[in-house]
């Protein structure tokens, strides 16, 4: 009896390991084919994941109520200012999310600033990473310190009718971000642009103020696919 019980255990430790091993080395590293959505002027999710803040911002700032200051959006892409105003859409991607990022909309990869950190601060505690990635639920991650220190790739994309850029945050537990375009690149929407390991952010920073959202926060997100607002292209921030 205690010798099957004792196989039983083996065989239950084994299997986990083995599904430990498919999520963390085949599962993780997925590459579904994405098929970007038909329509004018639509910007797409560029990551899949849960959409954790929409945020306007205005004279290059972003209110923190928690931080109590405002927060200037150089500080988050630690790079050029593109615009006065426009909007702040921060998309959470957890460890069971596909993590390839994609171009928004077509057009040219003017720059991308890799911002090095001594130590990546955690993005959520025990208890935030339970309610976003196995209980789906809603969790404002706008005013936690990680976003304004941790590692960063920012991705300054140039449409013919506005300015984006993509914030790519690293997580306490990422081993890296690899990235698959160059400054001066041609890019269709949908393009793969980089993955990034394990759970982490990304911010998509739209130069514009006049957007008709698509989605709102707490609603799950698929890069490449999901229609995240439409533009107007009359409204071009000027760089």
């Amino acid at each position: 009896m205690v010798k099957w019980l004792l196989m039983i255990l083996l065989g239950m430790i084994l299997s986990g390991m083995a599904l430990l091993f498919f999520l963390r080395r085949i599962w993780f590293y997925r590459d579904p084919t994405r098929v970007p959505p038909e329509g004018e002027n639509l910007i797409v999710a560029p990551a899949d994941g849960k959409i954790v803040y929409i945020r306007p911002f205005n004279k290059g700032e972003v209110i923190s109520e928690k931080l109590g200051r405002p927060i200037p959006i150089t500080e988050i892409t630690r790079g050029p200012a593109w615009g006065e105003s426009g909007w702040l859409i921060g998309i959470y991607m957890s460890p069971l999310d596909v993590h390839f990022n994609y171009a928004p909309l077509a057009g040219k990869i003017v720059d991308i600033i890799h911002t090095p950190a001594a130590v990546n601060l955690p993005m959520v505690d025990l208890w935030e990473y339970i309610r976003l990635t196995y209980l789906r639920q809603v969790v404002d991650l706008f005013s936690h310190r990680y976003r304004l220190v941790n590692e960063r790739l920012t991705l300054f994309l140039s449409h013919e009718h506005l300015n984006v850029a993509l914030v790519e945050i690293a997580d306490k537990f990422v081993n890296k971000i690899s990235c698959f375009v160059r400054p001066g690149q041609e890019v269709a929407m949908g393009h793969k642009l980089s993955f990034i390991e394990r759970g982490s952010q990304v911010d998509l920073i739209i130069f514009s103020q006049e957007l008709e959202f698509l989605v709102k926060v707490g609603q799950q997100v698929y890069g490449a696919r999901t229609p995240i607002c439409r533009y107007f292209p009359g409204d071009r921030e000027k760089k």
